[in-house]
């Protein structure tokens, strides 16, 4: 397989510096894009909603795809399960996926509510939510995940 270089296009800046489990809901951060992206953002602002992709930076190189089983959200009670069926850091390609609210645009600068991500974080690219496509009208997921909602976690 070729290899693949990605460059970011900004990174997020918020007060979170080390690795939280729950309360990202309430996170406000701004995403601070390269100047050189500010027109690529027009009418971006039209939009309630965005998913923003990322590099998980801090997730070290050697826990990268080590583990191609985890139980989710580290919690022994919950069956162990495939990473591609959790939202774990612990990928072979640490690229993080977030929907989040888009309170504000300035320039090169998006103000979000909801991003899962550190302080610093390289944003990889920002895609506008499409009802028709990422809002299906019925979903199917596995029962652990239900009961990962019910119990508070560590």
């Amino acid at each position: 397989m070729p290899n693949i270089i990605l460059k970011p296009i900004g990174k997020v800046h918020n007060p979170i510096g080390k690795k939280r489990w729950e309360g990202w809901e309430s996170v406000v951060s701004e995403i601070i894009l390269s100047p050189r992206y500010e027109e690529a953002l027009e009418g971006i602002e039209e939009y309630s909603h965005l998913l923003i992709l990322f590099w998980i930076s801090r997730t070290p190189a050697r826990s990268r795809g080590r583990r191609l089983k985890i139980h989710p959200k580290s919690r022994p009670d919950l069956p162990l399960v495939g990473i591609f069926a959790t939202r774990t850091q612990y990928r072979p390609n640490p690229i993080g996926l977030t929907q989040v609210q888009l309170l504000k645009r300035r320039k090169n600068i998006l103000r979000v509510k909801g991003l899962d991500a550190l302080n610093g974080t390289p944003v990889l690219d920002i895609k506008p939510i499409s009802p028709r496509t990422e809002m299906p009208p019925k979903i199917r997921v596995p029962e652990w995940y239900h009961r990962l909602w019910k119990k508070p976690c560590r």
